[in-house]
C-alpha cells in the first residue's frame, strides 16, 4: 500500500502486488481527472466514506459482467417491453449521480460512498467525455439510471439507482445492449454484490481481469458510442 501526495501531479500508483489482502492499494492523493483516469487504466478505483481519506482499491477478486451475460427474467422482460419506460443517454448526468448518492440501492452497502468531492470529480470526467449515464424515464419523470467511466472497450460501472420497480435493471439492460453494439469487452462491477451476481455478474481473479483490461485499453472506442438515445419528443423532468 502506498501513501499518495495530493500536492504532486504524478499519479504514483503502485503495482497490484502491493495491495493488501482486502485490496487496498493506496491512500490519499486527489480526484483529479488525470489521477482517476490513470487509476482506471491500472484497474484501480476509489471507494471511501465521507469522513475519511481517499482510499484506492485493487481487489484480488473482481466482479465483472460480460455484456452477453445479463440474465433477463420473465418479469424484467415484461418491464422492458410493457411498462412504458423511456431511455436516454448522457442527458442528466449530474442528476443521476445525485440520485445514486441518495436513493436506497439494492446491494450490500448502506449509506452512501458518493461524496460531494466524488460527484464533482465524475462530473468533470463527464464534461471531458469519459463518464456516461443511462437514464430511465416513466411518464416523463426520471425514475432510474446508472453511470460509469468508459475507456477503450471497457466500461467501469460506478453506481445505479431505482425509484420504480426494475428501473435500474432496465438501465443495465440498455447498457449491455449498447455495449454489445459498440464492441465493448466487459463491464467492471468492482466488488462482490449478490444483486449483480443474480443478474449474471461473475468474479474474476485479478490476473485474468488485468489481462482483459490491458487488451481493452488498446481498442479505440466506436465512433457511434454514446451518441444515441437523445431525448425523445416529451417534456422530461426530474421528480
Amino acid at each position: 500500500m502506498r501513501i499518495l501526495d495530493s500536492r504532486s501531479s504524478a499519479c504514483g500508483f503502485p503495482p497490484p502486488s502491493e495491495a493488501t489482502e482486502d485490496g487496498l492499494i493506496a491512500v490519499g492523493g486527489d480526484l483529479s481527472c488525470e489521477r482517476l483516469l490513470e487509476a482506471y487504466k491500472n484497474g484501480i478505483f476509489p471507494w471511501y466514506g465521507p469522513e475519511g481519506p481517499i482510499l484506492w482499491w485493487h481487489p484480488r477478486k473482481r466482479l465483472v459482467m460480460y455484456p452477453d451475460d445479463l440474465k433477463i427474467s420473465r418479469s424484467l422482460r415484461k418491464s422492458i417491453s410493457n411498462k412504458g419506460f423511456a431511455t436516454t443517454c448522457d442527458q442528466c448526468f449530474r442528476q443521476v449521480i445525485e440520485y445514486c448518492a441518495t436513493a436506497k440501492r439494492q446491494d450490500q452497502y448502506t449509506g452512501t460512498w458518493i461524496t460531494n468531492s466524488m460527484s464533482r470529480a465524475y462530473n468533470e470526467l463527464h464534461k471531458k467525455g469519459f463518464a456516461h449515464s443511462i437514464e430511465i424515464w416513466l411518464d416523463s419523470k426520471l425514475v432510474g439510471g446508472l453511470y460509469g467511466v468508459a475507456i477503450g472497450s471497457m466500461f467501469f460501472g460506478e453506481s445505479m439507482f431505482s425509484l420504480e420497480r426494475d428501473s435500474s435493471k432496465v438501465a443495465l439492460y440498455h447498457l449491455t445492449q449498447l455495449l454489445k453494439q459498440w464492441d465493448y469487452a466487459l463491464i467492471d462491477c468492482q466488488v462482490p454484490s449478490d444483486h449483480l451476481i443474480s443478474l449474471g455478474a461473475k468474479l474474476l481473479e485479478r490476473e485474468e481481469f488485468m489481462a482483459i483490461l490491458k487488451q481493452a485499453l488498446t481498442k479505440k472506442q466506436s465512433p457511434k458510442a454514446w451518441k444515441i438515445y437523445k431525448p425523445i419528443d416529451m417534456n422530461l423532468h426530474i421528480v
